[in-house]
């Protein structure tokens, strides 16, 4: 999705050193098949999340960061596969910017944050998971469940432009 937004990208291994990283103005801990919850590892992320820029987590980079601020994840007690509705928290912070308060979005886990760090605020929800999003105080940590990058989610792509608009305001200041 963010080529298709003319973003310049580069994809690496999560095992990839912070030193072999080119120049970023953000960064994303994509999803995948690792089971934050259970095994609490992926790969190189904690290093990543040393790095002063704006960082968004999707699905298993969203649980990994809350358990790396000090929340934690676990087995959901529903797993989420499809579709499903989420609610903004108080409008869902900048990371929802233009979206409506209820939309669509595209799950794929078994695993969810079940305590949010400190620091970190909820910024949207459902019935059957209670943190589909969060971000922290200082608005440069992004946490997402679901998958904003598929066409399933019906405003990702609007979601996928306000953390680069974030990333680009960052890199300005």
């Amino acid at each position: 999705m963010l080529r298709y937004l003319e973003v310049d990208t580069q994809i690496v291994p999560n095992s990839s050193p912070v030193t072999e990283l080119r120049d970023l103005d953000g960064l994303l801990l994509s999803g995948g098949a690792a089971r934050v919850g259970i095994t609490g590892e992926l790969g190189n992320c904690a290093a990543f999340l040393g790095l002063d820029m704006p960082i968004l987590g999707i699905c298993a980079g969203h649980q990994f960061m809350a358990r790396h601020y000090g929340g934690d994840c676990g087995e959901a007690d529903q797993p989420e596969f499809g579709a499903m509705e989420i609610t903004l928290v108080d409008g869902g912070g900048v990371m929802f910017a233009g979206t409506p308060e209820t939309q669509i979005v595209w799950e794929s886990h078994n695993d969810e944050v079940t305590i949010v760090p400190d620091g970190f605020q909820v910024t949207a929800g459902s019935p059957s998971c209670a943190v589909q999003a969060m971000q922290n105080e200082q608005g440069d940590r992004f946490g997402l469940q679901f998958h904003p990058e598929v066409n399933d989610s019906e405003h990702g792509a609007r979601i996928m432009e306000n953390f680069v608009g974030i990333c680009h305001a960052s890199r300005d200041v």
